[in-house]
C-alpha cells in the first residue's frame, strides 16, 4: 500500500523545479485558506450562538416580568406580540425541559435567569429541532449536531400555584449562513494564489534559468566542447557554481591545448627520423628486408599524419561563415561517388574546410569497412542532421562509444590497406563538438552502421524552411 501511495504521489508531483514549486505552494495556500475558513466558520457560529442565547435570556427575563405583572387574560396577546422569527414562545401546563443541561450554553443561560428571576423553577437544555415537534414525554434527550441544536428554556411563572404554568421558549432562527463569508474567502484565496504564484514564478524563473543554462553547458562540456561558458548571473550560490564551471572549463581547455600541441610537436618531430630511415631503407639490398622496413615505415607515417591532423582538429583557426550544407554534401558525395539524399535544406555557421574533413572522415570510414555509403541531409528544430549509412557488419554495442577514442579502429590490425591510424572518428567528433554539435553511431537492423552528425543551424535560418535546395 505504501508503495502504491508513493508511485501515485510521484505521478502527481511535477518533475521540474518550477512545477514542484507551484504545486507545493498551491497546496500550502489552499490548506492555509481552508484552515482559516474552518476556524472562521467555527468562531462565527460560536459568536452567533452566544449573541442569540444572550438575546434569548434577556427577552425571557423581560417577558416573565411582564406576564407576572398583568392579568392572565392578557397573556395570549403578550405572547403573540413577543414571538418572532428568533424565538418561539408558548405558555403550557408542563415545561418543555425538566433539567439543566451540562453543556456550557444551557448552564450559562440558567445561571443568568436564576440571578435575574430568583425563587422560580428554571430549566434549560439543548434539543434537536425535529425532536421539539414531539410531545414532551416523547422527546429524545440525545444531543444532536451543533448546527441542528436549539436552546430551550422553561421558566415557572409566579402566582400560578397550585397548578403551575410554564413559559416555554426556544431559539427558532437557524444559524447565520457562512456562505457569503466562504465566497469572500474563496475569492481571497484565488487572488492570493495569483499574487503569490506570480511573484513565486518570477523568483523561480530567476532561479531555474541560470541552473538550466548551467545544465546545458555541462552537457555540452561532457560532449567535449571546451569553449562553452556560462553567464555569471542569479543568486550568489548559482554565481559561485557558474564561476567554478567556467574556471574548470578554462583549465580543461588549457590542458587540452597543451596536450594537442604536444601531440602535434611529437608528430612533426617524428617525420624527420622517419624520412631518414626511409632513405637508409633504400640502401638495403635484401628485397624481403627492404619491403618489411618499407611497410613498417608506411604504418608509422600513417600514424604520424593522423596524429598531426588530430592535434590540428582541436584548435582550427578557420573563420566561420554561413554555409549551405546541401551543395557541400553534393560535392563531397560526387567526389566519393556515393548516393546523396537531400531531405531538407540546412544552413550552418562553420568553416567549410573543417566541416568537409569531419564529414569526409565519416564517409571514408564507411567506405573502408563496408565498401559503400549513403549520405543524407535532414534537419530538426534547431539542428542540421547529416547521416552517413552503410551496409557493413556494424559494431558491437559495447564498443560503439570507444570507436571515438584516438587510435581505436574497427579492426585490430595496423594494416594501412584496411584502415588508417584510428583517428578519423576522433577528428570528426572534435571538429563537430567545437561547433556545438555532436556525433553518434548506431547499428542498423538487420545489418549496417549509421553515423549521425548534428550541427546547430545558423540563427537566422533556424525557423522552418521549405524542402529542397536554394
Amino acid at each position: 500500500m505504501r508503495r502504491v501511495f508513493y508511485h501515485l504521489l510521484k505521478r502527481l508531483v511535477p518533475d521540474g523545479l518550477t512545477g514542484r514549486f507551484v504545486f507545493l505552494l498551491t497546496i500550502a495556500l489552499v490548506f492555509a485558506t481552508l484552515t482559516a475558513v474552518f476556524l472562521l466558520i467555527a468562531e462565527s457560529r460560536r459568536f452567533d450562538r452566544e449573541n442569540q442565547d444572550a438575546r434569548h435570556v434577556e427577552r425571557v427575563i423581560t417577558l416573565v416580568s411582564a406576564l407576572e405583572s398583568v392579568d392572565r387574560t392578557l397573556w395570549s396577546s403578550i405572547i403573540a406580540d413577543s414571538a418572532n422569527r428568533s424565538m418561539r414562545l408558548t405558555i403550557d401546563p408542563l415545561p418543555f425541559v425538566t433539567a439543566i443541561g451540562s453543556e456550557p450554553r444551557p448552564a450559562i443561560a440558567a445561571a443568568l435567569l436564576k440571578d435575574a428571576l430568583p425563587g422560580r423553577a428554571i430549566f434549560s437544555k439543548i434539543y434537536e429541532r425535529k425532536n421539539l415537534r414531539a410531545k414532551p414525554s416523547q422527546r429524545k434527550e440525545a444531543v444532536p449536531p451543533l448546527d441542528m441544536q436549539e436552546l430551550v428554556i422553561s421558566v415557572e411563572l409566579k402566582g400560578t400555584l397550585p397548578n403551575s404554568v410554564w413559559l416555554n421558549s426556544r431559539s427558532a432562527n437557524p444559524l447565520r449562513s457562512a456562505g457569503a463569508g466562504i465566497r469572500v474567502l474563496l475569492i481571497g484565496l484565488g487572488l492570493s494564489l495569483i499574487a503569490v504564484l506570480g511573484v513565486g514564478l518570477i523568483f523561480v524563473r530567476q532561479l531555474v534559468g541560470p541552473i538550466s543554462d548551467l545544465a546545458r553547458a555541462a552537457n555540452s562540456a561532457a560532449s567535449g566542447n571546451r569553449s562553452v561558458r556560462v553567464a555569471i548571473k542569479g543568486a550568489r550560490e548559482i554565481r559561485q557554481a557558474s564561476t567554478a564551471f567556467n574556471d574548470m572549463q578554462a583549465k580543461i581547455a588549457q590542458f587540452d591545448a597543451e596536450r594537442l600541441r604536444t601531440m602535434a610537436a611529437v608528430g612533426h618531430d617524428l617525420r624527420t627520423p622517419i624520412t631518414s630511415l626511409r632513405i637508409r631503407t633504400e640502401m638495403i639490398d635484401d628485397l624481403a628486408t627492404h619491403d618489411a622496413f618499407v611497410r613498417t615505415l608506411d604504418e608509422m607515417t600513417v600514424m604520424v599524419d593522423g596524429l598531426v591532423q588530430f592535434a590540428k582538429s582541436g584548435h582550427e583557426n578557420e573563420a566561420k561563415q554561413s554555409l549551405k550544407l546541401a551543395p557541400l554534401l553534393m560535392r563531397i558525395g560526387e567526389e566519393r561517388k556515393i548516393d546523396i539524399i537531400i531531405k531538407q535544406q540546412a544552413i550552418i555557421l562553420a568553416g567549410p574546410v573543417t566541416v568537409t574533413r569531419a564529414i569526409g572522415n565519416l564517409i571514408d570510414n564507411a567506405l573502408r569497412y563496408a565498401g559503400n555509403a549513403r549520405l543524407i541531409l535532414d534537419r530538426e528544430v534547431n539542428f542540421a542532421k547529416i547521416i552517413v549509412e552503410d551496409d557493413g557488419p556494424g559494431i558491437l554495442e559495447d564498443k560503439i562509444e570507444t570507436m571515438f577514442e584516438p587510435f581505436v579502429r574497427g579492426e585490430a590490425s595496423r594494416n594501412t590497406e584496411t584502415g588508417g591510424a584510428g583517428l578519423g572518428l576522433s577528428i570528426s567528433r572534435a571538429i563537430v563538438v567545437s561547433y556545438g554539435g555532436s556525433v553518434q553511431l548506431e547499428n542498423i537492423e538487420p545489418k549496417g552502421l549509421r553515423a549521425i552528425m548534428t550541427l546547430p543551424l545558423a540563427e537566422k535560418h533556424s525557423s522552418t524552411m521549405p524542402n529542397g535546395l536554394s
